[in-house]
């Protein structure tokens, strides 16, 4: 396999993942599309360190080209499930901060209160 052969295998378990993470945000699996998510990134790593040099031709360039267009597209379509799911975790989140924050400032817990 030549070096361009692996960026494009590379960029193909990319979409692969990708799709994968697609499917996982559709059915709020949250703790999958958090695992896939690291493999993209071991995945992107070695983009970032490996393809380096321009492609050997237009067929190369046209592929890879593809493959970006569709993570791309996943991208945008996982972001579309996740940021409402990410916004209503900030809010859960939010309010967990404001609890502790009056629970210091008052020194009460909810087992002195119930």
């Amino acid at each position: 396999m030549t070096g361009h052969e692996r960026i494009l295998d590379i960029y193909g378990s990319l979409s692969t993942k990708t799709g994968e993470m697609l499917n996982a945000a559709r059915s709020s699996d949250w703790d999958r599309l958090i695992e896939l998510e690291q493999d993209c990134g071991t995945l992107v790593d070695s983009l970032r360190r490996d393809d380096t040099a321009p492609g050997p031709g237009p067929e190369y360039m046209q592929r890879k080209a593809t493959l970006i267009r569709k993570l791309l597209a996943d991208d945008a379509e996982i972001r579309r499930f996740t940021e409402p799911w990410m916004a209503q975790l900030e809010v859960y989140l939010g309010s967990a901060r404001q609890e502790n924050r009056l629970q210091r400032a008052y020194g009460t817990s909810q087992a002195e209160t119930a």
